[in-house]
């Protein structure tokens, strides 16, 4: 059965959107296209796993997770339309020369998509072993998504909102979800995978997958996500230490009185 193969399925299936969005970056001369096609990624691993073995909660999964991936990748595309290549990959290619091209194929878009493919075991090992019907635990796993993806959607767009206006050029965001958190997106996404793996914990063998929630915590906050975008902040807006000084970093919870 094509099930029993579900896992070298979805990982073809990763490979070749990475390897397709790596060419646009080439005739394009963006690596940062890359971010856009993160959420993706994932949803074309949930796409697989209900086409290859349809369930109930197979279904869950994929409506979850394509919801939240086409809102982040229409999100980042919309908010670096016209901002040309990041800096990250900008230095990258300054300091690979020539080589850029393939060194970028495997330590950008292989590793983004590897990532994701791991990260995304939950669904597919839901896929395969699922029953017939929803149980309590879908249900409570399908809770805790919404409430991080909430966090998520509506820290991202009280920020954009407050970039709008020229007016809060060079201040600190402080509103809003921002009052009680200095992430509230990067909380949201983490708390919205650990949904994912609720819901993967009703399978059998879905327990298993705790790794996938773990990392993507661990690189939301210390690598690609908090940890990277506080270390630029620091620099570039002085007023932010005093921020750091009363406001959670990543759990959501009252600000400390001056």
């Amino acid at each position: 059965m094509m099930a029993d193969y579900l896992v070298l399925i979805s990982l073809g299936a990763v490979a070749a959107l990475m390897l397709f969005v790596w060419t646009a970056s080439l005739i394009w001369r963006d690596a940062s296209i890359v971010d856009r096609y993160w959420g993706m990624c994932f949803v074309v691993v949930a796409l697989v796993c209900v086409l290859v073995a349809p369930s109930p909660r197979a279904w869950l999964l994929f409506i979850l997770c394509a919801i939240w991936g086409i809102r982040l990748s229409i999100y980042l595309t919309i908010r670096n339309w016209g901002e040309g290549e990041d800096y990250r990959y900008v230095a990258m290619r300054e300091r690979h020369g020539a080589k850029f091209p393939i060194v970028s194929l495997f330590t950008v878009f292989g590793l983004q998509g590897a990532l994701s493919w791991f990260i995304s075991l939950p669904f597919q090992i839901a896929a395969m072993n699922s029953g017939e019907i929803l149980t309590w635990i879908d249900y409570i796993g399908a809770g805790i998504w919404f409430i991080g993806f909430a966090f998520e959607s509506i820290g991202d767009w009280q920020l954009r909102r407050f970039k709008s206006d020229p007016a809060n050029a060079g201040k600190v965001m402080d509103r809003g979800l921002w009052r009680y958190t200095r992430h509230p997106n990067y909380f949201g996404d983490a708390v919205l995978w650990w949904g994912f793996y609720i819901i993967a914990c009703a399978a059998p063998s879905g327990v298993f997958t705790l790794l996938s929630p773990v990392v993507m915590t661990f690189l939301l906050v210390k690598v690609s996500g908090a940890a990277l975008l506080e270390r630029g902040l620091k620099r570039t807006k002085p007023k932010y230490a005093d921020y750091i000084e009363r406001t959670s970093a990543f759990i959501p919870w009252p600000p400390k009185k001056n």
